[in-house]
């Protein structure tokens, strides 16, 4: 292994340049080009060189999880795009097609762009999002972008540059001084973007002052990445690595518990010895590396993918954490799987390794009222239901209180389901109302204002 390597881009821009895909026919390279002026592409040498498999494209899966297809929007979308390409539109014409379009996907699912957001003296507070008591995901400006993007991102409108679409904390570390006086807070949860595609002086801005006194309530950090699939060589050949990894043993050193929340997707992106020897560099320093991925179609939509990517990671001492159902934005048409499949490709999965892998819950959907975990299908009073539960809420009351819906074979998405037994609604979704309402409203107050 090449244990130096400079990291390339690639972005739309740059697709004649990639010399791969010589391999696609001018359709193919077209039709990528245009669902790329849509949703955001972006790539390195490391995903291209020694991740995709090339004989096996357009099928292999780190192709499918890197380029565009051209299914990824629907036909309507596709023509409008693909017309103004054809018409040589210029860019900004073509920018107000994209963001046309890119409203019709849905781009921030779950009440992130309004009942997520907390406010501090009557002021939204940016950069931030405050969905469950004890957790705070922060959005460090510095990280606004990944080493390469998955093209089932659920976080993808934070690349397309539309501002109002993107959360970024400001200069005035506001959310710091939010996070000060919550003591009920005890995890944070860095994301992006991704922040490990900061420079180690960037993260130690974020970083360090969190192992102050006055946050002595904070007892987890987190990092969110996909560095360890997409570009590993982050934490031992980047001129910063070694800085990097001492930050990481100081955090550790101060007592608090330091978490790389790693999105692997496949199997595949274990292979490489670049990958064996950061995830070996972090365990060395007493970094703990959670999994978790979506059920993605065409990528990892069977139980025998699972199953190795489970044993695999337990294998390098990583820990299997979550299973999630692929969320309602974006590409989701393209990537989605009904509920009861997602549901059969866990539980084969999980048949098939040993207590070890057994730590990842799933399937979990990330969803308004919070991760609503499918628990199983049974069949109670000769209805047959989904048994679900939350393990995650808005309010902790509800978590862990099972709830039925009907069986739908063809279900997607949490929205897609009704409470079973002829209920009218789920036992939460009164308060869940009541509460979204209001905050609403105070977001609107504060937009207007």
């Amino acid at each position: 292994m090449n244990n130096v390597r400079k990291l390339k881009i690639y972005q739309l821009k740059d697709l004649k340049n990639i010399k791969q895909l010589n391999v696609l026919s001018k359709e193919e390279l077209f039709n990528i080009n245009v669902v790329a002026n849509v949703l955001p592409f972006r790539v390195n040498n490391y995903v291209l060189e020694e991740l995709i498999d090339w004989s096996n494209v357009p099928n292999d899966p780190i192709f499918q999880l890197t380029f565009m297809q051209k299914e990824m929007l629907s036909s309507n979308q596709f023509n409008l795009m693909a017309d103004s390409i054809k018409k040589e539109f210029t860019q900004t014409e073509i920018k107000i097609v994209a963001d046309k379009i890119r409203k019709q996907l849905n781009p921030h699912p779950a009440g992130q762009l309004t009942a997520n957001i907390p406010f501090m003296d009557d002021e939204p507070v940016k950069g931030i999002q405050h969905k469950y008591k004890e957790t705070v995901l922060i959005f460090p400006t510095g990280g606004q972008t990944c080493h390469a993007y998955c093209t089932f991102c659920f976080r993808w409108a934070q690349f397309v540059g539309i501002n109002d679409l993107k959360f970024a904390t400001d200069e005035s570390k506001r959310f710091q001084e939010y996070i000060k006086s919550h003591k009920e807070i005890t995890d944070i949860l860095f994301t992006g973007g991704d922040p490990m595609v900061m420079s180690v002086t960037k993260l130690k801005t974020y970083i360090e002052p969190f192992l102050n006194p006055e946050f002595d309530h904070i007892k987890n950090i987190r990092i969110g990445t996909k560095s360890l699939a997409y570009w590993p060589y982050r934490y031992f050949s980047d001129n910063d690595s070694d800085e990097i990894l001492n930050l990481f043993e100081r955090v550790i050193n101060s007592g608090k518990h330091l978490a790389i929340m790693s999105h692997f997707s496949h199997y595949a992106e274990l292979q490489t010895e670049a990958v064996k020897m950061a995830i070996s560099r972090l365990r060395n320093v007493g970094v703990k590396i959670r999994t978790q991925s979506p059920v993605i179609k065409y990528i990892n939509d069977t139980s025998e993918v699972w199953s190795r990517m489970w044993q695999e990671q337990v294998n390098f001492g990583l820990i299997p954490y979550y299973m999630f159902v692929e969320r309602n934005t974006g590409a989701k048409k393209y990537f989605e799987i009904p509920i009861a499949k997602v549901f059969d490709i866990y539980r084969e999965a999980f048949q098939n390794v040993s207590g070890l892998s057994r730590t990842a819950r799933g399937p979990v959907m990330s969803a308004l009222p919070g991760k609503v975990a499918v628990e199983g299908i049974a069949e109670i009073n000769h209805r047959k239901v989904f048994v679900l539960n939350l393990i995650q809420a808005r309010n902790p009351d509800w978590v862990k209180k099972p709830f039925f819906a009907e069986y739908d074979e063809n279900a997607t998405w949490y929205l897609d389901l009704i409470p079973a037994f002829n209920d009218s609604e789920f036992f939460f979704d009164e308060e869940l109302a009541n509460y979204i309402s209001e905050k609403q409203e105070r977001f609107i107050e504060n937009y207007v204002k």
